[in-house]
């Protein structure tokens, strides 16, 4: 466990954890906590939090605005000094990280992998832009960075994601009645195991449509597309680091913006994330707004064809703060984000207007990318996954910690 007791600079040993990401994986943390000493506490705040963490845990259900005064009297009450969540831009761990700095405590945050798949993030204090990160110079990273050891590589997690999640949602409808308010950052209902059927079902007949459409992409228009990789729509790093309220407006902008200022030889491909699948259609919108502009020839939604292969036949990438904009850099792509990203900095990406982006961008980052990355995956990423075990000897988690 080096790399989460690294995380302060020295062990501890009342360690509280919060809300986690569905299914398991904090149960098994606690564990592996347990095994190096740790003294470990867990609040759950609904009936999924406590599906996956039913012993052993205190069941929040006062109300979120007595969440504050709660935490303070329990941190203080068991000599925590340090929390753990999931997430650092959800509602209930906003107001934890306040306490817990307030306090004086220590607070680690998970997030998926900046370096995907076979990556999970650790970072004290907050992650994205929220992230340290943005405060490192570029001496520093390059003073700092060493040469990651190669990961494990993780089975691809998702039938465990989506059969935690159905469970997590299943157990916090029926188990409502007994934490209260909804204090979780989404709405949760019986229904969205629906909506996960509803995307297995749409990625065949997706890839049965788009067959043609990506055989073009490949061939006729390679090097001719500018690609636009979306995000899950309700993405806390939309809504909490971005301009942005939501996918469709960041659509409007990126297709108002290409009809006006992009060469008229070139094409637009906008790329739904496979998690918002089975939630959101934006073909009408996509069209529509293609037709009033006069680009319908030149603009396609796709969903599910190979990303590094889309990547590597594109002219330019425009995202928010995905993660995909690594990739992108990758593939040695000019990139534009128009949000807040850990990667965005003028040694990374193109930092004039999406205006300019079309007609102007070029890839400059060279060997900084590859230094960069060093730097990310050695000091906030572990080789794991939070849904689908690695066989680790020793740890339940499934995280390879150093």
């Amino acid at each position: 466990m080096i790399k989460l007791f690294d995380l302060a600079g020295s062990t501890h040993h009342n360690i509280l954890l919060l809300q986690g990401p569905v299914g398991p994986f904090f149960r098994y943390l606690a564990s592996d906590l347990q095994q190096e000493g740790c003294k470990v506490f867990k609040v759950n705040f609904n009936g999924g939090d406590w599906l996956f963490y039913p012993t052993k845990a205190v069941n929040y259900n006062s109300s979120f605005s007595e969440w504050p005064d709660f935490l303070e009297r329990f941190i203080k009450e068991k000599k925590i000094d340090l929390v753990l969540l999931f997430g650092d831009c959800r509602p209930i761990h906003k107001k934890a990280h306040a306490v817990a700095t307030k306090l004086g405590v220590e607070v680690g945050v998970f997030e998926e992998g900046y370096v995907r798949p076979n990556y999970v993030t650790l970072e004290r204090f907050g992650v994205n832009a929220n992230s340290s990160l943005l405060q490192r110079t570029r001496e520093l990273i390059r003073e700092q960075s060493d040469e990651p050891t190669s990961p494990q590589t993780v089975p691809h997690p998702y039938w465990h994601a989506m059969a935690w999640a159905m469970l997590y949602n299943l157990a916090a409808t029926a188990l409502s009645i007994f934490f209260g308010e909804n204090k979780h950052h989404r709405d949760l209902h019986i229904f969205d195991g629906i909506k996960w059927l509803r995307s297995f079902f749409r990625k065949k007949l997706y890839h049965i449509k788009e067959e043609k459409i990506c055989s073009r992409l490949t061939k006729e228009l390679s090097g001719r597309f500018f690609l636009v990789p979306l995000q899950v729509n309700n993405d806390a790093q939309i809504h909490h680091h971005s301009r942005f309220h939501s996918n469709q407006e960041f659509i409007k902008e990126v297709m108002l913006s290409f009809s006006a200022h992009a060469p008229q030889d070139t094409f637009l491909v906008i790329k739904q994330h496979p998690l918002d699948r089975g939630y959101n259609n934006y073909g009408p919108l996509i069209r529509d707004l293609a037709d009033s502009l006069g680009i319908l020839e030149r603009t396609f939604l796709i969903h599910d064809f190979c990303l590094p292969t889309l990547l590597g036949c594109s002219i330019g990438v425009v995202v928010i703060n995905s993660t995909v904009g690594l990739s992108a850099l990758h593939h040695k792509k000019p990139l534009i984000a128009l949000g807040d990203a850990i990667y965005s900095r003028p040694e990374l990406t193109f930092q004039g207007t999406l205006n300019e982006f079309w007609k102007n961008s070029k890839y400059s980052s060279g060997e900084f990318y590859n230094i960069f990355v060093s730097y990310i995956i050695q000091s906030t990423q572990i080789n794991g996954n939070f849904y689908r075990r690695l066989p680790v000897t020793g740890y339940r988690s499934g995280l390879i910690w150093s």
